[in-house]
């Protein structure tokens, strides 16, 4: 069944009485990820229903902003690498003929104002990377290109982050874009109706003010209803499949000297009309056993 929802920009959020709740943005063009970090109010209208994966109806200040999908509703997160052609020559690769594909685990999902926590045995080269997220609104399997749009229920913006260093010592990416939080995502979900074709939305990653990355998903290879067709050839994607869509030029791993990821520095990693994670940067202060 094709969920129709009834928002254009959704929010998954804690309302002042402890509820987890989803809603709308009031305004339209306030971008909630910004607002929120900078201790303004943000009013929702809200709906009556938590999930992003129910059609709902309207029904009224959020407390805490959460991802816009409950962790429970993540489940293996399908990701495509080198879909930028700008993003493949930084690195002197030719164009893929066919969607690289990796995964990143169910448990590495965090919120748009969570913190990123840099792992012990990353040292200091952890990257942020922009990327566009396609949320299913169903179950598919053997889709065409044509119609794979009927099964996109929105976009939302996505942090891949990467422990390059480990990344370095293995031919599989799982593993060093898997850690926990390494995924987060928001700070809404705008409906796919309400987005114009093709895709023209900016894409940028700030550090400490500096933008390293200022893309646009015109540069994309393969679009979002060609990954998903690919994907779902003789597989079928869960209704609340993530599947992120690269990443443009400008990664810090490419910069010279590297821009990589530091405790207490200001990250941004923002979409147009979709909005800006915000996540604080901290070292991990856990005591670790070694088996």
């Amino acid at each position: 069944m094709f969920i129709v929802p009834v928002w254009s920009r959704l929010v998954r959020f804690i309302s002042d009485d402890g509820r987890e709740l989803c809603g709308e943005p009031e305004d339209g063009n306030v971008d909630v990820g910004l607002a929120l970090a900078a201790g303004e109010t943000v009013k929702v209208r809200v709906l009556e229903l938590n999930s992003a994966l129910k059609p709902g109806k309207f029904t009224g200040e959020m407390t805490k902003l959460l991802s816009p999908l409950a962790p429970d509703e993540v489940g293996t997160i399908r990701c495509v690498g080198l879909n930028f052609k700008d993003h493949a020559a930084e690195l002197n690769l030719p164009l893929p003929k066919v969607p690289e594909v990796f995964m990143k685990p169910a448990g590495c999902p965090n919120g748009p104002l969570g913190a990123v926590v840099i792992p012990k045995s990353a040292t200091s080269a952890v990257g942020a990377e922009v990327e566009l997220a396609i949320v299913l609104a169903c179950d598919c399997k053997n889709v065409d290109v044509t119609s794979a749009a009927d099964y996109i229920l929105g976009f939302t913006t996505a942090n891949d982050i990467t422990c390059r260093d480990v990344q370095g010592k293995t031919s599989q990416w799982g593993y060093c874009k898997g850690y926990d939080g390494f995924f987060p995502l928001g700070p809404t979900l705008i409906s796919a109706k309400h987005l114009p074709e093709p895709l023209q939305l900016r894409m940028t990653t700030t550090i400490d003010g500096s933008v390293i990355q200022d893309g646009t998903t015109t540069d994309m290879i393969f679009s979002p209803e060609e990954i998903v067709s690919y994907l779902s050839q003789d597989t079928t994607l869960p209704r609340d499949t993530g599947i992120l869509t690269g990443t443009p030029a400008g990664i810090g791993h490419s910069h010279r000297p590297p821009r990589y990821l530091t405790p207490g520095c200001d990250l941004k990693v923002g979409i147009e009309r979709i909005g800006t994670l915000v996540n604080p940067v901290v070292a991990d202060s856990t005591s670790h056993s070694r088996l």
